[in-house]
């Protein structure tokens, strides 16, 4: 039980980070509010596990070996976040003016399967083994990605929202930004700069 507690809060903690993925929820929140939000944490749970399961029970010794396929994974997150960002900044002419149509299902999922938290988690946090031993972490790992993304949400249906009616154009910005932020962070890392 001690180890179960000692993930529960070395993930939690690891999820509360600030990143690429929160950003989307909180903008998320701040834009559909809270209950309209919720939907985007089925995605960016499936997207973790879309990372987390092959790695935690396959491939964790290859990647181990083959540190230049991290850097790879760290890159194409980069090219990503960077994407989003542009689009947060300056969105197509003609597309909506609110940020909700932006933040989709599908680019919250994208967004966490090339996170590197999913491959934090899967190559550190996780148990090596098999089904058995990874089953109860992955349960109590999806429990505690459901809490801190609706704190993350709330987040955003709170401070962005009532920001955003004072300021329309600076939030989206100030989240574009911080994913600029993001992606020259997982750029530094993935040429080994940092």
């Amino acid at each position: 039980m001690p180890e179960m507690t000692g993930f529960l809060l070395a993930t939690a903690l690891l999820l509360l980070t600030p990143g690429p993925t929160n950003t989307l929820l909180a903008m998320a929140g701040g834009e559909r509010g809270f209950i309209r939000s919720l939907p985007l944490i089925l995605a960016e749970i499936t997207g973790y596990l879309t990372t987390i399961l092959p790695v935690t029970l396959f491939a964790a010794a290859f990647l181990a070996d083959n540190p230049r396929i991290g850097g790879a994974l760290k890159l194409a997150s980069a090219a990503w976040v960077l994407y989003l960002a542009i689009k947060l900044w300056k969105p197509v002419p003609g597309e909506r003016k609110d940020m909700a149509g932006l933040i989709t299902s599908g680019r919250v999922y994208l967004t966490t399967v090339l996170n590197p938290k999913a491959l934090i988690i899967g190559l550190v946090l996780m148990p090596q083994g098999g089904f058995n031993v990874v089953g109860p972490h992955l349960a109590l790992f999806a429990a505690t990605v459901l809490v801190v993304a609706s704190l993350w949400i709330a987040a955003g249906a709170t401070l962005i929202r009532a920001a955003r009616l004072r300021h329309p154009l600076a939030i989206p910005r100030v989240a574009a930004v911080m994913l600029c932020l993001f992606s020259g962070m997982l750029l530094s890392s993935s040429i080994g700069l940092v």
